[in-house]
């Protein structure tokens, strides 16, 4: 019998529970597999216990979208674009940007 992706990444922490990189692929493969709960709380420990893991963010926003939680998305992409900024990590900041800007219904001329 072929063991799943998840078995596999599970298996893997075990050993490195606190990998980053680990983390968040069990974050997206929970989500792949429409397990949002599971998923919410390895976004929330990222954003929680390693801040600095910029891609959380874009995705933690996007599941708090789809949770009809707007508020927590907004807080969540302001909180990646503080980080992303002090990191300069452009790409990652203006993908936040754009995301913010669309829940926020900001117009391109506003600022941030």
């Amino acid at each position: 019998m072929e063991i799943s992706r998840l078995d596999k990444l599970l298996e893997f922490i075990k050993n490195e529970p606190e990998d980053e990189f680990l983390k968040y692929a069990l974050a997206t493969e929970y989500l792949r597999l429409n397990e949002t709960d599971k998923a919410l709380l390895y976004y929330e420990d990222l954003v929680n216990n390693h801040p600095d893991y910029t891609g959380t963010y874009y995705h933690l926003g996007k599941l708090y979208e789809a949770l009809n939680r707007k508020q927590d998305a907004i807080a969540i992409y302001e909180q990646g674009m503080k980080i992303t900024r002090e990191k300069r990590d452009n790409h990652a900041f203006s993908e936040l940007q754009a995301v913010y800007r669309e829940a926020t219904g900001y117009d391109e001329d506003d600022d941030y």
